[in-house]
C-alpha cells in the first residue's frame, strides 16, 4: 500500500512515541498516528490523486516498466493535443523536455533526451536518437540518425535541412537553412552554411564550411594530430571531390576546387583547382597472381 502524510514537525515529534505495536505482527504502524492526531484534538483531512499512477508501487521490473509506459503514454498524449502526429505513441520515449511546433510527425522508436526543441512541419523518422538539438521548422531527419548534443554544445539545425539516413550529429554542430547532410556522415563542432551538402560518407570534424559548399563522397577533415585538434576552414562556394583528405590546421577559398582523391595539407587559394595525388600508371600485359594448386591435383 502506498500513502503520503503530511505533519508538521513538532506534532510529529510529540507523537512519533506513543506509537506501539499493539497488532497482530508486532510492527510500528506509522498509519498509526492518524488516531493519535485525533486524540490530539487535531484536524485530519484527506485527498485523493488525481491518478492511481501517482502512487502506485513498484516491486518488480515488470511493475517498472509499466509504469514507465504510462508515464510516456501521458507525454505523447500531450504533445498530440499540441499537434504533434505519432506513427504509434506506444513506441515513443521522452527522457527530458520536448517542445513542439504544430504539424509535427514522429515515427516509431524515436528518443529524445535532455532538452529537444522540434519546429513546425519537422519529420522525425523512425529509431532516431535526439538529445540536446534545436531543430528548425520543415526539418526532415530520415531513419536511424542518432543527433547526442551537449548541454553545453547543443546541435543546431535550421529550417528545411534534410538529415540522414544514418547520419551521425555531435555535439557543437550547426547547420544552417538548407543544408543536406547524407548517410553515413559524421559531424562534430563543425558549421555548415546555408545549401551546403555532404551527402555520402564523410566525417566532418571542427570544420568552418561556408554556404552552397559540396563535401564529395569520402571526404575527411583530418582534425587530429596525435596531441591536438585543429580547425579546417572552407570558404563559400568551394567543391570537395571525393575521397579527399583535409589535413587541418587548413584553409580553403572561396569557389575553389579539390580534386578528387587528393590530400590538401596547403592553403588552396579562392577560384583555384588543388590536386594532390599520384600519377595514374597503365602497364600493359600485367597478370594478377593466380592460387597455386595443391601438389597432386
Amino acid at each position: 500500500n502506498t500513502g503520503v502524510m503530511c505533519v508538521g514537525s513538532d506534532l510529529l515529534r510529540q507523537l512519533l512515541p506513543k506509537i506501539g505495536k499493539n497488532n497482530a505482527q508486532e510492527e510500528y504502524y506509522l498509519t498509526d498516528l492518524i488516531s493519535l492526531v485525533r486524540v490530539e484534538g487535531k484536524a485530519v483531512v484527506t485527498s485523493a490523486p488525481a491518478s492511481w499512477l501517482e502512487i502506485e508501487g513498484i516491486n518488480t521490473r515488470a511493475q517498472l516498466a509499466a509504469l514507465e509506459r504510462a508515464h510516456q503514454k501521458r507525454i505523447a498524449e500531450s504533445l498530440m493535443a499540441e499537434g504533434v502526429s505519432f506513427a504509434d505513441p506506444a513506441r515513443f520515449d521522452c527522457r527530458g523536455s520536448l517542445s513542439t511546433g504544430t504539424d509535427v510527425f514522429i515515427d516509431i522508436n524515436s528518443v529524445f533526451e535532455g532538452d529537444v526543441q522540434l519546429g513546425s512541419g519537422a519529420f522525425i523518422g523512425p529509431n532516431c536518437h535526439i538529445a540536446n538539438a534545436s531543430i528548425g521548422e520543415g526539418v526532415v531527419v530520415k531513419a536511424n540518425t542518432v543527433i547526442e548534443g551537449t548541454r553545453d554544445a547543443p546541435v543546431m539545425l535550421a529550417n528545411d535541412v534534410q538529415v540522414g539516413p544514418f547520419a551521425r550529429l555531435r555535439e557543437g554542430t550547426r547547420l544552417a537553412a538548407g543544408v543536406r547532410i547524407g548517410n553515413f556522415v559524421e559531424t562534430k563542432k563543425s558549421q555548415l552554411g546555408a545549401g551546403s551538402k555532404a551527402n555520402h560518407l564523410a566525417y566532418l570534424g571542427d570544420a568552418d564550411i561556408g554556404a552552397g559548399v559540396n563535401i564529395g563522397a569520402g571526404t575527411i577533415t583530418c582534425n587530429y594530430d596525435g596531441v591536438n585538434k585543429h580547425r579546417t576552414e572552407i570558404e563559400d562556394g568551394a567543391f570537395i571531390g571525393s575521397n579527399s583528405s583535409l589535413v587541418a590546421p587548413l584553409s580553403i577559398g572561396k569557389d575553389a576546387t579539390v580534386g578528387a582523391g587528393s590530400t590538401i595539407a596547403k592553403t588552396v587559394p579562392p577560384e583555384s583547382l588543388s590536386v594532390a595525388r599520384g600519377a595514374q600508371r597503365n602497364i600493359q600485359g600485367w597478370k594478377r597472381p593466380q592460387k597455386k594448386s595443391p601438389e597432386g591435383k
